[in-house]
Formats: C-alpha cells, structure tokens, sequence
C-alpha cells in the first residue's frame, strides 16, 4: 500500500504553532506568515511571540530586511516603532524575553513595550538619552517576574534602579553591565542583589576595592564574568581566593589602568561600550 504523506498545510493549528515558536522574528514575520492561510493563522498564536529579539534585525531603512518587509506588507515607509508595535501586539502581553538594539530605540517605544509586556522575565535595555535614564526605575516596578537584566551601559540612576529591582522583582537572579563601578554602585549590587546567581560586569570600570565589596555581599554566585574590566589585575592571588567557591569565574583582560579618571560618568569611554 502507497504510504500517505501529509502536507505541511495540512497540519493541525496546533502542530504548526509548537513549531513556529522555536523560529527568530524575521522567519515569523516574513516568511511562514506568507505561505498559506493556516500556516499565517497558526503564527498568530501569541505563544509563538515570547521571545521579541531585535537585537540580530538591521532596521536601517536600506536594509535587506527593512526593503524586504516594505515588499511583503506593501508599505513604504518602516521604522522600528512600527515593527516592534506589530510583533508586540501579535505576543498579547504573553512575551517573557524582549531583548532592543542598543540604537535607533526612543524612551516612547520603551514606555509602549513595558506597558504592553509585563511578563517579562528577561530584558535587553537599549541606550538612551541621559535624560530619559530615569524612566528605566519607573518602569522595572511594571516587571515584577523580571529574572535577568541586560544593558549596554550603566545607567545615571543605577542605585534606584537597584532598589527598585530588589523591592519588586523576587526572581531576579542575573544583570549584565558595562560602564563605571563606583564604591555606591557596589555597595548597592552587594546589597540589593544579595540571592543573584550570574553577574557579568564585562568591560566595565572596577576597582578591586568594590569587586571585594559585591563578592563578599553576594554570596550565591555561581558565574561571574569580569574579562577586559579595568581597575584590578586578572592574576591578583587575592582576588582568585575571594572567588574560589564560584562555579564559574572569568576575568581575562582584565588589568589596573589610572591614566584616566573613570570615577566621572561623563568622562568613562567604558560608559558607551558595546557588550
């Protein structure tokens, strides 16, 4: 007997959906969404939009993806506050990562995500203007399953944020920071993030002083990544005692360097580093 083979349309709702969920946003948006009515219907199950990485996506308006997505839509103008409104709303609030690009990202597109997005578990923040730095410890008490944090650069209102962060987010278990660590910034990772399980402070200004101050506070690390920081030296014998207990720990490039004053925000090249 001849052996039946299914069609890929032919597929249950259900079996496409479970499959579509483990595609990146350009698969989703540009291409199965086009290939027949049950497959764009299947893509439009909000379980296959939890995880909005913007990160990978070139949204300069001559890109191969921008052109692309103008082509499939028929649009002429496209910008990333009209994508990110697009994929956002097709999660319906169910998305648990959402990771920006680190430009191209206004405070409006923020404030629009968070509002919309409050099950977030994991975040990419993007950089902003000094001035809307503010707003990034408004809008963490909107995250309260809030479980990893990522930025490019640490932000002016970081002790708050801190704060905020321990006060309301009760899973919070990892931060990735660049930028420069002060003795306040220390002291407010040490203490507000005492149960955290991953630290990655890559590329960052810190002081050997204030790396003693956020291992001796927190004590249940179990990775800490510290390559290309400034301010202690890789093969300190004393430092490598203080984390022997740590499952993973990493700090190649890491050197002591005093030609410059980091202590300034303004004035730390570190401050703008791409991770």
């Amino acid at each position: 007997m001849e052996e039946e083979w299914r069609k890929w349309e032919d597929l249950e709702i259900d079996c496409l959906s479970n499959i579509f969920r483990r595609l990146a946003l350009e698969e989703l948006i540009l291409d199965v969404s086009f290939v027949c009515k049950s497959w764009y219907k299947a893509s439009l199950d909000p379980l296959c939009w939890q995880i909005l990485n913007f990160e990978k996506l070139d949204f300069s308006p001559e890109s191969r993806f921008a052109k692309k997505f103008k082509g499939k839509y028929a649009i002429l103008n496209f910008s990333f506050a009209g994508f990110m409104n697009l994929v956002v709303g097709r999660s319906c609030g169910l998305a648990t990562e959402l990771r920006f690009p680190l430009d191209g990202v206004s405070i409006q597109d923020l404030v629009s995500a968070a509002n919309k997005c409050q099950r977030l578990k994991v975040i990419t923040l993007p950089k902003l203007m000094l001035e809307h730095e503010v707003h990034i410890t408004e809008l963490a008490a909107k995250w309260k399953e809030l479980e990893r944090l990522e930025m490019g650069s640490k932000p002016s209102p970081f002790t708050r944020l801190a704060a905020r962060i321990s006060t309301n987010c009760k899973k919070f278990r990892a931060l990735k920071m660049a930028g420069s660590i002060k003795r306040e910034d220390a002291t407010a990772i040490a203490g507000c993030f005492k149960g955290i399980k991953e630290l990655d402070l890559s590329r960052a200004y810190l002081p050997k002083e204030h790396l003693v101050v956020i291992v001796k506070g927190c004590k249940e690390i179990e990775k800490l990544i510290l390559n290309e920081c400034v301010g202690f030296d890789s093969g300190d014998e004393e430092i490598r005692k203080l984390v022997d207990g740590i499952k993973i720990f990493e700090s190649r490039g890491s050197v002591v360097f005093d030609d410059y004053d980091f202590e300034n925000d303004d004035c730390d090249p570190l401050n703008v580093c791409v991770m």
